[in-house]
């Protein structure tokens, strides 16, 4: 499937391996949230479009490259709120949008609540950061809704995916990328992934 991408990197392996023990304390959780998150946008970006600049150095001035167009992150809340501090750190630049969407408990549809995404998206590069895709149905809602308000190039960055999510996910937006650490077994009765690594945001948060 040539729009899913499992980064296997040996620091990005080494660290979801950490994020899934139940022992991992909830700061801790969130540091390795932010490190692996950062090793995985500078693998998505490698191929994003430079242009050529003038800038002056101490001594002379001279050429160099920066990034050609915007780049605009979403996360879909809550959980996708933990991996923002770390990819803006790499992008500084970036806008960020949020969209806000759970789970109702019985019936697993998404619920959307909140939806606030910066202008300029039709020429934008769109990451869009949620820590898992369970189901899928709360990625594909929040990528509806960017399409909805123009975004055309788009990225889904994910730590764990399961089958039946990239499934969902592909058969509604078969044009956007997904970039995954790792691809679980299956869904348990209540939408969780296993092995998975347990409620991300519950987990980010400490409730």
């Amino acid at each position: 499937m040539d729009s899913l991408h499992v980064l296997d990197h040996p620091l990005i392996q080494n660290k979801l391996t950490l994020m899934r023990n139940k022992r991992t304390s909830n700061h801790n959780f969130r540091l390795l949230l932010e490190e692996l998150t950062a090793l995985m946008v500078y693998e998505i970006t490698r191929n994003y479009p430079l242009k050529e600049v003038e800038t002056e150095t101490p001594l002379e001035w001279t050429q160099g490259k920066v990034l050609e167009t915007d780049v605009v992150l979403v996360s879909i809340l809550r959980a996708g709120s933990g991996m923002l501090h770390s990819v803006l750190s790499l992008i500084p630049q970036a806008k960020v949008g949020h969209i806000g969407i759970y789970r109702e408990p019985d019936s697993l549809m998404p619920v959307e609540y909140y939806s606030k995404l910066p202008a300029g998206l039709p020429r934008a590069q769109i990451i869009v950061v949620d820590p898992m895709l369970a189901t899928g149905r709360s990625a594909v809602a929040g990528i509806d809704l960017i399409k909805e308000a123009g975004g055309k190039t788009i990225q889904f960055l994910c730590l764990v995916a399961s089958p039946a999510g990239i499934e969902t996910f592909t058969t509604t937006h078969g044009d956007v990328p997904i970039y995954t650490a790792a691809i679980d077994r299956e869904l348990d009765g209540r939408g969780y992934i296993l092995p998975g690594l347990g409620d991300a945001g519950d987990r980010i948060f400490g409730t």
